[in-house]
């Protein structure tokens, strides 16, 4: 579970609560059918007018994106990883890293090596893994998308409501106690557009927004790495060169433990 987003939505919806009270707003006032009709109807007919099918039926796995803890390896072992595989190619040549294919998990780190243990040139793997990861960048944009633009159309939405209760109220104004409430209810469907908008589809469509940019960094770094084991490069420059994907704070970690682990390999060997 993604602690960041039901914390988040917790608070917003709490805020709002406790806001109404203190204002004096009674919580009830919240359930008006009609407010409710028009904002989640209205927003649900717009996302489906703007958007064709075939990625509206993506919704529901977006959804579990959006409230699932993103599994993502942790681009240190990564960094790791590449390094020890530089290290044996050197070794043993590129092709004995065939063996390594069939223990790979990521589909995409997979085709990557089994492209260059095949023996295809630099170029052509990374114009392949360049194009899917293009590819995979453009669904997700696709996917945040469909966010961004509920949370522009809930607001807009929750005016039209707005207006329509306030014809109506404008219709009946023999009666001042019931033209009050009526304009209160009125301006229910505003606050639930306002609330929808800014405070579920557009940090919805951030939050996708951010999850996708973390892994097509990894990817490209996966490509990086992927060349540099193929070119025979050496291990420690492989190590620097993705640790400028990492921030500062985990370049000094991953060197910390490179460090330590030299130590312990220098310790093992003295005491042998």
């Amino acid at each position: 579970m993604d602690v960041s987003t039901v914390f988040g939505l917790i608070i917003g919806i709490v805020a709002l609560l406790v806001g109404m009270v203190m204002k004096g707003v009674a919580l009830g006032s919240l359930f008006n059918v009609a407010a409710i009709l028009i904002i989640i109807m209205g927003t649900i007919a717009s996302v489906v007018i703007a958007f064709p099918m075939n990625e509206l039926k993506r919704v529901p796995k977006l959804f579990g994106v959006i409230f699932k803890e993103q599994k993502l390896a942790s681009d240190a072992d990564i960094i790791r990883m590449f390094s020890g595989w530089a290290d044996v190619a050197r070794r043993e040549g590129l092709l004995s890293l065939e063996a390594k294919t069939d223990e790979i998990q990521d589909p995409f780190l997979k085709n990557g090596l089994g492209l260059a243990v095949d023996g295809q040139n630099a170029d052509y793997i990374r114009d392949v893994l360049s194009e899917e990861v293009d590819a995979m960048e453009e669904r997700h944009s696709a996917g945040s998308l469909i966010f961004s633009q509920a949370g522009t159309y809930a607001p807009t939405l929750g005016v039209l409501g707005a207006v329509i209760g306030l014809i109506a109220a404008l219709n009946n104004m023999n009666d001042i106690d019931a033209l009050g409430a009526a304009i209160a209810a009125a301006f229910v469907a505003t606050l639930l557009g306002i609330f929808t908008g800014y405070v579920l589809w557009h940090p919805f469509a951030n939050k996708l927004k951010r999850k996708s940019a973390d892994e097509v960094r990894q990817k490209k770094m996966m490509v990086e790495g992927i060349l540099s084991v193929l070119e025979g490069e050496a291990p420690r420059v492989i190590e620097q060169k993705l640790a400028s994907y990492l921030s500062a704070n985990e370049r000094l970690k991953l060197n910390a433990k490179n460090d330590d682990g030299k130590k312990e390999a220098s310790r093992f060997a003295e005491e042998t």
